[in-house]
C-alpha cells in the first residue's frame, strides 16, 4: 500500500500521526485489517521516531532476512519443479553465495550511524570495528 509510505517516512512523530489519520480516513473502512494494527500499536511504533534520520533509514532499508528471501524467491520461482530436495538446496546455496556479495557493501554514513548507536545504546552495543 503506497499510501503507508508517508507514515513511516515522516520526519517527525507528529507528521507521521497526521499521515496515519489521513490513511485511516481514506482506507480504514475498506482495509481495517491493515490500518487497525497500526492504530492499536501506535505507541510502540512511534519509538522509531526517537532515532535520527540516519538510523531510521538503516532500520527501513536493511531488513536482511526479507531481502534474502526476496532474492531466493526470484531464483526459485522461474523453475517449474526440482528433481530432488538436494537440487533445490544447491540452487539456494548458489543464490546465497551471490546474495552475500551484495550484502557486504558498507552502509551509507556508517561512521555517523555507529557513533549515534553507541551514544544511545552504550555498553549494550558490541561492535568489532
Amino acid at each position: 500500500m503506497a499510501d503507508l509510505k508517508p507514515v513511516y517516512q515522516a520526519v517527525s512523530k507528529e507528521q507521521a500521526e497526521y499521515q496515519l489519520n489521513q490513511l485511516d480516513e481514506k482506507w480504514g473502512k475498506k482495509y481495517p485489517v491493515v490500518i487497525d494494527p497500526w492504530c492499536r500499536n501506535w505507541g510502540k511504533l512511534t519509538t522509531y521516531f526517537q532515532y535520527s534520520e540516519a538510523i531510521r533509514r538503516l532500520i527501513c532499508t536493511t531488513n536482511i532476512i526479507e531481502g534474502f528471501h526476496c532474492q531466493v524467491c526470484k531464483v526459485t520461482k522461474s523453475k517449474g519443479a526440482f528433481t530432488s530436495d538436494m537440487a533445490l538446496l544447491k540452487l539456494i546455496y548458489l543464490a546465497a553465495r551471490s546474495i552475500r556479495k551484495k550484502l557486504t557493501r558498507p552502509l551509507q554514513n556508517c561512521s555517523l550511524v555507529v557513533s549515534q548507536l553507541l551514544i544511545i545504546f552504550g555498553d549494550h552495543l558490541k561492535l568489532q570495528l
